[in-house]
């Protein structure tokens, strides 16, 4: 232990552990932040009033925490993803302390930061970086269009890398593209159950969502003509492959109903492919009706959530249309994160973590399939998440509740709902953002949660 002296001359004691945990606390706070550099052991020392020996073994500590890391000739840096307890691990989500996250939903695997590091490598050259950091327009550089085209690429279908649009991120196309098609006071059909995001787009912009019913089959191509016949709809906003929050996937016979639907009607859809990855032996619906879909697509799941591009798929006649709409928005791409994407699709980084990603899925619904065995639950074996329909007597806004005191956060089905139509009895699970562990802890007690509600609760 050290003795050190208060401004008053008193002493106290100083040892290791104490100093290590302050440095903890300042990890753990942003005071310092993953890749930050800490100084030399000596200037530690002296800066902490501590003999070296102290400040190697502060240093020995830290690592051992898994909150540093060293690099031989280089020194010793703060790592990503330290603010997590427990054994080192991805960082997933962003977590609030104790609580386990099953609303975000961000696939991550193992081997991820390792494979993206190693293909910005020759981007972090100066003269690379610079090229990098200039501005780039919504239609990005043809390599990058064609590298893009590759990465969009599933089912035998391939997209025109001339109708590739770029945008800042997933959210942004889709806000960009549905801000093209529909003007304010509009209608926009969407699945009776629908992603959350889109609902706040039509608020922001002025929109009316008109729900479409769903069967097992997913969107039911006579509710898109019986509304646009009640009163004409300006787009379709569909999701045909593992949609969120239900999982379902169209069979090719509804989706070739759903695009001659389309044609007959001179009506666009706006097809989010976002998980569409994880069912790349499917062709999406742009390819059956190619001049009446304009497909969003993005980084964020395939790849990583931190550094994320957005793609607008965009029939010819809409393409001008649409990167207005991007441009005004000011929704344009970063030209890193293009290079990075095109760097990374042709040194084989997206298809090993598409690969990766799609096994880690598997597991967790093995994990998921386990734990809510004899329950409701709608699901797919390439899924990141699964809808569970609530056990008797509980209500889903009361479930949610009850899991935040427990410490782990869920979605109701009354974010997925539009205008006034009545929530299902349901809830959403995430199953991509805690680490497997976590997650089986997780189901656990949520399914132990299920089985003893109080008798005093009631249902609708």
């Amino acid at each position: 232990m050290e003795l050190t002296r208060t401004d008053e001359g008193s002493a106290v004691v100083k040892d290791y552990q104490s100093v290590a945990d302050a440095v903890a606390e300042e990890i753990r706070t942003g005071v310092l932040r993953p890749g930050d550099r800490l100084p030399p052991q000596r200037e530690f020392a002296r800066q902490h009033g501590i003999a070296n020996s102290t400040a190697t073994r502060v240093y020995q500590e830290l690592a051992r925490r898994g909150l540093t890391v060293g690099e031989v000739g280089r020194g010793t840096f703060v790592r990503a993803g330290s603010a997590w307890s427990g054994p080192a691990g991805p960082a997933l989500t962003e977590p609030a302390a104790g609580r386990i996250d099953l609303e975000l939903n961000y696939p991550a695997v193992p081997e991820q930061s390792a494979l993206l590091a190693e293909g910005l490598g020759a981007l972090l050259r100066p003269d690379a970086l610079g090229y990098a950091l200039q501005p780039v327009g919504t239609a990005g550089l043809p390599a990058v269009q064609e590298s893009a085209a590759d990465i969009l690429a599933r089912g035998g279908w391939r997209p025109d890398p001339a109708r590739i649009l770029f945008a800042g991120n997933g959210r942004q196309a889709i806000s960009a593209v549905v801000a093209a098609l529909v003007p304010p006071g509009g209608r926009l059909g969407v699945e009776e159950l629908t992603y959350p995001v889109i609902k706040a787009v039509a608020g922001r912009l002025g929109i009316t969502l008109v729900p479409l019913a769903m069967d097992d089959a997913g969107l039911v191509p006579e509710a898109v003509e019986e509304a646009h016949a009640a009163a004409p709809l300006h787009a379709v906003y569909v999701q045909p492959r593992l949609h969120n929050p239900l999982t379902l996937t169209m069979p090719e016979w509804r989706v070739e109903k759903l695009a001659e639907v389309l044609g007959r009607l001179d009506l666009v859809a706006v097809e989010d492919a976002i998980w569409a990855f994880l069912r790349d032996e499917l062709p999406p619906l742009a390819a059956h009706a190619p001049e009446r879909t304009v497909l969003i697509d993005s980084l964020s799941k395939r790849i990583a959530p931190g550094l994320t591009l957005g793609f607008a798929v965009a029939p010819h006649a809409l393409s001008s249309e649409i990167a207005a709409s991007l441009r005004s928005g000011g929704w344009a791409p970063m030209r890193f994160a293009l290079e990075a994407a095109h760097r990374w699709q042709q040194d084989g980084t997206v298809k090993k973590l598409v690969d990766a990603k799609q096994r880690e899925a598997a597991v967790r619904q093995e994990i998921a399939g386990r734990h809510l065995a004899g329950f409701a639950v709608r699901s797919h074996p390439l899924s990141y998440h699964c809808w569970w329909q609530l056990p008797r007597p509980w209500r889903a806004d009361t479930f949610v509740a009850a899991a935040a005191r427990h410490g782990i956060g869920v979605v109701p089905a009354a974010a997925f709902t539009v205008g006034g139509s009545h929530a299902p009895n349901a809830i959403r699970l995430g199953l991509a953002s805690p680490r497997p562990d976590v997650l089986s802890h997780a189901l656990g007690v949520l399914v132990e949660l299920a089985r003893s509600a109080p008798d005093d609760l009631v249902t609708d």
